[in-house]
């Protein structure tokens, strides 16, 4: 067998996530559906949801099914879902049925986004046993900047041919294009390593990082660490959508800047989003995952306190864009944690299933920040709550460095 490269790997992956990732940029459909539908917002928003819905779910229950098929398997299914999801709200459109919508964007969509996310980021994860951040940073850092490349695309397509066209076209693109990324994806031999790598650990220069254990799905269920990894994506994830669901709003309302100048700093959120994606993950692989996270959450802690006191609008704004990518950041940095301490064995299962905490995150995070302003009438008093929660996330994550730690010690007895 030609050994493929491993680099191509990680560009197919890329590709298959910059088309999943567009649908961070549903908010461009919206009123162009809203006013040729004569629908609510409601309405609209409502198959986002699904969408983010399915998505965790099909991430969860087909991750064993992902790794039994291996990834081009998975992501020629993830193509041929998103792709038919995407096309078919175009026919949804032109029949003027919100069910169709939901079902072909929220439905089909929404499962071909879930094991699209899930299929090439665990074989990276193989590719690279000796740089698993950057390697699933790439990848998740495509659907992090995803929008930044399908929000004019849908734009300009939509002022063209109509909101009907711009879903036809855009589901056979992204279909192509993910095709051809999926028929490249492929699990590396058993114990692979890069020969570069291999030649560095013979010489004694490099040494092979050790997983903490090797366990399949049933089994790191059981573990605290799985429920570790759980709550400390659900808390970052929580408040990072939070603040993205509200930042307009809530910069207008702290510093008293103006619409159009909150909306360029919400599109720079976006680029730091990406950027804090390969950023973070890239810097996990010298300074350890544990460790990484410890991080997050501290300064975090410390940003969404100071921030409601904060009324220099530079200031303001880089204490935001750090928040942006410690949110993606957090995203690109799981894969790589699950490797470490459950093994590559079933990391596509176990993966899915640490992907339910984006699911509810996405339902609690909004819920909260708008309890506590309809309760005290500020977005001010929201950041407090989450400074809170992080303090939280940084006991949690130190428990789980304490933990690694002593299983390590344990296996060296």
């Amino acid at each position: 067998m030609v050994e493929k490269n491993r680099w191509l790997m990680a560009l197919s992956a890329v590709g298959v996530h910059i088309c999943i990732g567009s649908v961070y940029a549903w908010s461009v459909y919206v009123k162009p559906i809203q006013e040729q539908m004569s629908w609510t917002l409601t309405d609209v928003t409502i198959a986002f949801s699904i969408a983010i819905f399915f998505l965790g779910l099909s991430a969860a229950l087909m991750g064993k099914f992902v790794e039994r098929n291996g990834p081009r398997v998975s992501a020629i299914i993830a193509a041929s879902l998103f792709g038919l999801g995407t096309a078919g709200s175009g026919l949804a459109i032109m029949m003027e049925s919100k069910m169709l919508l939901y079902f072909f964007y929220g439905v089909l969509g929404g499962c071909g986004l879930g094991i699209g996310y899930i299929s090439p980021v665990s074989t990276l994860v193989k590719w690279f046993p000796d740089k698993r951040g950057m390697a699933t940073g790439l990848a998740i850092m495509g659907f992090g900047f995803a929008s930044a490349v399908w929000g004019p695309t849908i734009k300009i397509l939509i002022e063209k041919v109509g909101i009907s066209g711009t879903f036809f076209i855009l589901g056979a693109l992204y279909f192509v294009v993910m095709f051809a990324s999926a028929l490249y994806l492929q699990k590396p031999e058993e114990g692979y390593l890069p020969k570069k790598f291999k030649k560095k650990i013979k010489e004694g220069k490099k040494k092979l990082k050790e997983d903490l254990s090797s366990l399949g799905l049933n089994e790191a269920v059981k573990t605290p660490r799985f429920y570790g990894l759980w709550l400390m994506l659900f808390i970052n994830v929580t408040c990072g959508i939070a603040i993205i669901g509200v930042a307009s709003p809530l910069l207008q309302e702290v510093l008293g800047i103006s619409a159009i100048a909150a909306a360029a700093a919400v599109g720079l959120m976006g680029i730091f989003n990406g950027a804090g994606r390969i950023f973070w993950a890239s810097l996990s692989d010298y300074l350890t995952r544990p460790v990484v996270y410890i991080i997050f959450f501290l300064t975090q802690a410390i940003a969404f306190y100071i921030l409601p006191s904060v009324t220099e609008v530079v200031v303001f704004q880089v204490v935001l864009f750090f928040i942006m990518s410690c949110y993606g950041g957090g995203f690109a940095s799981i894969p790589a944690y699950i490797g470490d301490i459950f093994g590559t064995k079933e990391l596509g299962a176990i993966h899915g299933y640490i992907l339910t905490a984006w699911a509810a995150a996405g339902l609690v995070g909004p819920l909260i920040i708008s309890m506590v302003k309809d309760a005290t009438g500020s977005y001010s008093q929201t950041l407090y709550v989450f400074a809170g929660f992080f303090v939280l996330a940084l006991v949690i994550s130190i428990l789980m460095l304490v933990n690694i730690k002593t299983i390590q010690k344990n296996k060296q007895k």
